[in-house]
């Protein structure tokens, strides 16, 4: 009976303190419906670390499908997101992630993805190379609009294009135009979603 007392006395304090702490956690919103992050996903980085991409959710990404061994296309792809990053400001650079998808997984190891992330010089506190689980590649290519088909000798033909993801994973913008030349209208996209 003394342990039920004792018990009964510490409860009113375990529910105070379950409630402060409820309220000291921060509530996460659910996800939109049309968002990209509803499919579940896990990428392997160029870092060698695996995590769900819906671990980007708030803050804006510019994301493409590319493959490392891509000699032609994919370059170009790159070439565009460093364009969208000399057009903005520092400031607005630093609230922006740029995340390149494989659609090679079986190619596209962390060392792979490193290769180029060094190659090309590209900013790790912005840049993530990743490669999703090969069962996974088909649904992310999917929830992106990219379409793409393996051929014979191992390269792809694919969509090139950047998508632009708000903070909750939406596609508030896409655009066909790779290169070092800046897509303007893409960009000024960019900034709405950096300014929202």
């Amino acid at each position: 009976m003394k342990a039920f007392r004792n018990f009964t006395a510490c409860l009113p304090l375990a529910l105070l303190l379950f409630a402060a702490a409820a309220v000291a956690a921060p509530k996460q919103t659910p996800l939109p419906r049309d968002s990209a992050y509803q499919l579940p996903a896990t990428l392997t980085d160029q870092d060698g670390k695996s995590w769900d991409w819906r671990s980007k959710r708030g803050t804006p990404q510019v994301v493409a499908m590319f493959y490392t061994s891509c000699q032609y296309v994919c370059p170009l792809i790159v070439d565009s997101g460093k364009a969208v990053e000399r057009a903005l400001s520092a400031d607005e650079r630093a609230k922006l992630g740029i995340l390149l998808i494989s659609m090679d997984p079986a190619r596209d190891d962390p060392a792979a993805l490193m290769s180029v992330a060094r190659k090309r010089k590209l900013d790790a506190s912005r840049w993530s190379l990743a490669s999703p689980a090969p069962d996974n590649v088909r649904s992310v290519a999917g929830v992106l609009g990219v379409r793409y088909r393996q051929l014979a000798d191992g390269e792809f033909n694919h969509t090139s294009a950047l998508v632009l993801l708000d903070r909750d994973g939406r596609v508030v913008a896409r655009t066909e135009q790779i290169g070092s030349q800046v897509d303007p209208e893409f960009v000024a996209e960019v900034r709405r979603a950096l300014a929202r």
